[in-house]
C-alpha cells in the first residue's frame, strides 16, 4: 500500500475535518449532515452525500479510514483517481438508496399498522416528529414493527461504511487471493473468502435484527454498498474496461 494516493489522501482529510467539526458542534453537524428519513423535517437533499463524511465516534472513523486506506489504495493505483472516486461515491450513494428504501418499508409497515388500528396518520406524524411515541402503540402492532418504525423515522445514518463495503467487494474481486491478517483470527484468510462472509453476516443481522457487531449499525447500508460495488465491477468486467484507468 505504501504512500497515500491522491484521492484517498483528500478523502481522509475531509473525513477528519468533518469529525473534528462534529466533535465541536455535535448538535448542528449531526442535524445538518447526517442522512435523515426523507419525511423527517431534518432531511435535506445534500445529506445523501454529506452523511458519508460523518461518523458516530472515534472507533467508527478509525476503522472506516483504515479500511479506505488498506483496501482502496491498490484500487486507486490500478484505476486512477477519477475512476476510484466515481466507484467510491457510487457505492456510497447506492448504500444510501438501499438504506432509505428499507427504512421506507419499515416506516410504512408501522404506519399502516397504526392507521388500520384507528389512529390518524397526521397525529402519529406529529407525535414522532417531536421524538416521542405512545406506549399504547405496542398493543397495536408487534414490538419489532414499532421499534423499526420509530428507528426509521428518528435515527439518522452516518458514516462511509456503505462506500467502504463497495471498496471491499472491488478489492475481493480484483485481488481474490490476497491474504488478510485479522486481529481476532491467528491465521490469514484470503479476500475471496473473508469478504463474502462479512457481507453475509451483515445481511443476517439486517434481516433478523440480531447484530453480531453491536447496536446502531446500518446493516442494509453495508449490504447496499456491497451490492452496488458488485454490480459496477460485474458491468465493468463484462464490458472489458474493469482495468482501464480514469486519470
Amino acid at each position: 500500500m505504501g504512500r497515500l494516493t491522491e484521492a484517498i489522501k483528500h478523502l481522509l482529510i475531509i473525513n477528519v475535518l468533518f469529525f473534528i467539526a462534529a466533535s465541536l458542534y455535535p448538535d448542528q453537524m449531526y442535524q445538518w449532515f447526517s442522512l435523515w428519513f426523507p419525511e423527517n423535517e431534518n432531511f435535506e437533499f445534500w445529506q445523501i452525500l454529506s452523511h458519508m463524511f460523518m461518523h458516530g465516534g472515534f472507533a467508527h472513523i478509525l476503522f472506516n479510514m483504515y479500511a479506505l486506506w488498506a483496501f482502496g489504495t491498490p484500487l486507486e493505483r490500478m484505476w486512477g483517481r477519477n475512476k476510484f472516486l466515481f466507484f467510491y461515491f457510487s457505492a456510497g450513494l447506492g448504500a444510501a438508496l438501499i438504506h432509505s428504501g428499507v427504512n421506507y418499508y419499515y416506516f410504512n409497515e408501522g404506519m399502516e399498522a397504526l392507521v388500520n388500528s384507528g389512529l390518524d396518520r397526521s397525529q402519529v406524524l406529529s407525535i414522532i416528529s417531536q421524538g416521542k411515541y405512545s406506549p399504547d402503540w405496542y398493543n397495536l402492532a408487534s414490538q419489532s414493527t414499532i421499534d423499526n418504525f420509530l428507528s426509521a423515522y428518528n435515527t439518522p445514518a452516518v458514516g462511509a461504511s456503505g462506500a467502504i463495503y463497495g471498496i471491499l467487494v472491488a478489492f475481493g474481486m480484483s485481488f481474490p487471493n490476497s491474504e488478510l491478517f485479522l486481529i481476532f483470527l491467528p491465521v490469514p484468510i484470503k479476500a475471496k473468502f473473508f469478504i463474502p462472509v462479512l457481507i453475509a453476516l451483515d445481511l443476517f443481522s439486517g434481516v433478523t435484527g440480531y447484530s453480531i457487531f453491536g447496536s446502531g449499525i446500518a446493516h442494509f447500508a453495508h449490504v447496499g454498498g456491497a451490492l452496488f460495488g458488485f454490480l459496477m465491477m460485474w458491468y465493468w468486467k463484462k464490458n472489458q474496461f474493469s482495468n482501464n484507468r480514469w486519470d
